[in-house]
């Protein structure tokens, strides 16, 4: 099943999960899906993506205004903008499939979800991950958490989608979130 998934090297491991020693995902296996019902349209996915992303710039746009450490004010700057360019994209896409595509301040008003990307709220995140804001690291393992949980999220949706094409586009999506998670990969080992 991983290697369906797009992970090149799967290890099983003897004795599975009860043997595993270390920290474990958190959530059920539902968590996130009331926004999915499996029958959206791309149209509503891209939505739901994007109220996602939208969720997450405000998140990484407040921590900016509240942390003391430049280093840190720079990260989250960083951040956001990376969800800006995402939520760019969905965008693009949306206006690319959609004959009659809505602008882009009502297509924003249209996506309402109130959670960041993974389906929880800050709150939930925050409690999931205990985090020190003035701390680089920290804040990129938090966002790593986030993007784990959003490829997560748009993975199982897929998997409970109806239509093909929706879920191509619920797919390619995951991907992306795949594509963040390493950059921010990237980004821990040029602070560590």
């Amino acid at each position: 099943m991983l290697a369906g998934k797009g992970f090149p090297e799967v290890i099983n491991m003897s004795g599975g999960i009860k043997a595993w020693n270390s920290d474990t995902a958190v959530g059920s296996e539902d968590t996130g899906m009331a926004m999915f019902s499996g029958k959206e349209e791309i149209e509503e996915v891209l939505l739901i993506a994007y109220a996602l992303e939208a969720g997450l710039w405000d998140f990484y746009t407040l921590m900016q205004e509240r942390v003391a450490q430049a280093e840190v004010k720079s990260l989250f700057s960083k951040l956001a903008a990376i969800e800006v360019k995402h939520q760019d994209r969905l965008f693009a896409e949306y206006q690319a499939i959609t004959a009659d595509a809505l602008t882009r301040a009502a297509f924003e008003r249209n996506a309402a979800v109130q959670s960041m990307e993974g389906g929880l709220t800050t709150e939930e995140y925050l409690a999931l991950y205990p985090t020190d804001f003035e701390v680089a690291s920290e804040v990129i393992s938090l966002a790593m958490g986030i993007e784990a949980q959003a490829l997560d999220l748009y993975l199982r949706a897929a998997d409970n989608c109806s239509g093909e094409a929706t879920k191509q586009m619920l797919l390619r999506i995951a991907e992306e979130e795949r594509a963040h998670l390493k950059r921010l990969g990237e980004l821990l080992d040029e602070i560590v």
